[in-house]
């Protein structure tokens, strides 16, 4: 920090902000791009986002005899009831034109013989419309088809290695962000809108499938005073790969499921017949606890695909290639499987446009959440649901435009950028410092979640990680800023989670009853 703290601040200044290069912060910025610049700021490089670990598919009623009422039902039930029915009916309506639009921009969707679209099952749809590419690598084509538009897009302006750290505010508006840039000196962004797109929190637990989700945009938004909403809802994926020592786990495709796979416990027996008359393609809660129970109790648990042979690694080359990685071959070895931390429901609530409490502050993606999943999401729709309501994000912030922001191509003091800064945040404490004893931290956070606060909770667990979440966070020192992020969330997590006493969809209280009626609404944080 030092010197950074004490010179003047370099501004920049666009129509837009758009942080995040995931399918929804590309699909946001593509949009805003026919109105004005943007600048797209993103961690790594823009490859760098959780989208290109995304495997099974989009899913999107384009198929024959299927329709978006029906893909809305499908969603609807598999979100316990707590979706948002306007926000459902936007994305199963306009989700078949957006992977059209994919397709027509050279998207290399896997095709059957006759050049339509093959289809896939996955857990709790009740008909074929997940819709892959490159077998199991439909984020990776998605993310490069996205990406392969920015050299033809001038008013589009890719900031790799720019870390996001606080959101800035001018009389209760979002007029931008200070950032560290790729050479580590601190950046001021202005813009009429900022457009969050930056992922979820999945590395707040142990297990995860996430490699890059911290939580940091959910943090940030709450400081700069965006409600939270849903937070309890956290989705375990039940089938990544129990491969000691890896950190993220990898993820075996639901579709591998869908494809005819079956789970079998540590006797070479199946169990989901008895748990769900969808067996294996039961809600992902379902699935998910029913694995977490036998692990629980001392058990194992193997996903058995070996009825495929070698057909396997043709059909599922990425999983393939990360269980040879972990010396598992899928045609004859079972596999071990652990459920993980996947996806966040809930987050920055916002309306079907992006557009949050704050004024000038907008989300879309995981971080966002505009009601599409409820307490459950539906397979395979969080790829549709980036390309929808980022799109859609993109288009709104030009709607409400603001007075363009002064100081173009000047610089600010540190004494100016703290009147910017969210109530109670200081610059000392939002620039990145010393990390020591960060990451022990961190790994005891991860812990603490996964064990009390993960797939099935109860109120002594709850108010256990509460107590130690609250600690963690008042011994991180001035300038960790991840540690700081991720026990911001946690909180959240944690406090949402107390006061739903309920059971409900992916969020499992052991010490309390199902949820009788799936009209309640998500709780805010």
């Amino acid at each position: 920090m030092g010197t950074n703290a004490t010179k003047a601040i370099a501004v920049d200044v666009a129509d837009c902000l758009v942080i995040g290069a995931g399918v929804a912060g590309l699909s946001a910025a593509l949009e805003a791009a026919q109105h004005g610049r943007v600048i797209v700021l993103c961690k790594g490089a823009p490859a760098d986002s959780n989208t290109f670990h995304a495997q099974g598919g989009v899913a999107a009623a384009l198929m024959p005899g299927d329709s978006p009422a029906d893909h809305a039902a499908d969603t609807i039930a598999a979100g316990a009831g707590l979706c948002d029915a306007r926000a459902v009916e936007a994305l199963c309506a306009e989700g078949p034109e957006r992977v059209l639009h994919l397709a027509g921009l050279g998207c290399p969707f896997d095709r059957q013989a006759d050049g339509a679209f093959r289809a896939a099952m996955e857990g709790a749809h009740q008909r074929a419309r997940v819709i892959p590419a490159l077998g199991d690598a439909t984020g990776r084509a998605i993310a490069q088809t996205l990406l392969a538009q920015l050299p033809g897009q001038p008013r589009i302006e890719p900031r790799p290695g720019a870390r996001v750290l606080e959101l800035l505010l001018e009389s209760g508006r979002c007029r931008g962000l200070l950032a560290i840039d790729e050479t580590g000196r601190p950046h001021v962004y202005l813009a009429r809108a900022v457009i969050l797109a930056s992922g979820g929190c999945g590395r707040l637990f142990a297990r995860t499938t996430g490699p890059f989700c911290d939580g940091q945009g959910l943090a940030m938004a709450a400081r700069a005073g965006a409600v939270l909403a849903d937070m309890e809802f956290v989705q375990f994926h039940p089938t990544a790969l129990d491969a000691p020592g890896a950190d993220p786990l990898p993820l075996v495709s639901e579709a591998v499921r869908g494809h005819g796979a079956h789970l079998i416990d540590d006797q070479g027996r199946r169990f989901m017949p008895g748990e769900h008359p969808m067996a294996e393609l039961a809600p992902r809660d379902v699935v998910a606890r029913a694995i977490f129970r036998r692990l629980a109790a001392g058990r194992r648990v193997f996903l058995d695909a070996r009825m495929f042979g070698d057909h396997f690694a043709a059909r599922f080359p990425q999983v393939n290639a990360l269980c040879q990685r972990h010396g598992l071959d899928p045609a004859r070895d079972p596999l071990p499987v652990t459920p993980a931390a996947h996806f966040l429901m809930g987050g920055v609530a916002c309306d079907l446009d992006g557009a949050t409490t704050v004024p000038g502050l907008f989300a879309c993606g995981e971080c966002a959440r505009v009601g599409v999943h409820g307490a459950n999401r539906l397979a395979s729709n969080s790829l549709l649901e980036g390309l929808v309501f980022g799109r859609r994000a993109g288009r709104a912030a030009f709607r409400r435009p603001a007075p363009a922001p002064p100081l173009q191509g000047q610089a600010v003091t540190p004494a100016q950028l703290t009147r910017w800064l969210p109530p109670g945040v200081s610059l000392e404490r939002c620039l990145p410092g010393h990390d020591d004893g960060q990451e022990p931290a961190i790994a005891r956070l991860r812990q603490l979640m996964w064990r009390d606060v993960g797939l099935i909770r109860h109120e002594d667990g709850l108010a256990r990680a509460a107590a130690q979440v609250a600690r963690l966070a008042r011994e991180a020192a001035p300038g960790q800023i991840s540690l700081a992020n991720m026990c911001a969330v946690a909180e959240a997590i944690i406090a949402a989670a107390r006061q739903r006493k309920t059971s409900v969809g992916a969020h499992f209280r052991a010490d309390g009853p199902a949820m009788a009626s799936g009209l309640a609404q998500g709780a805010a944080s």
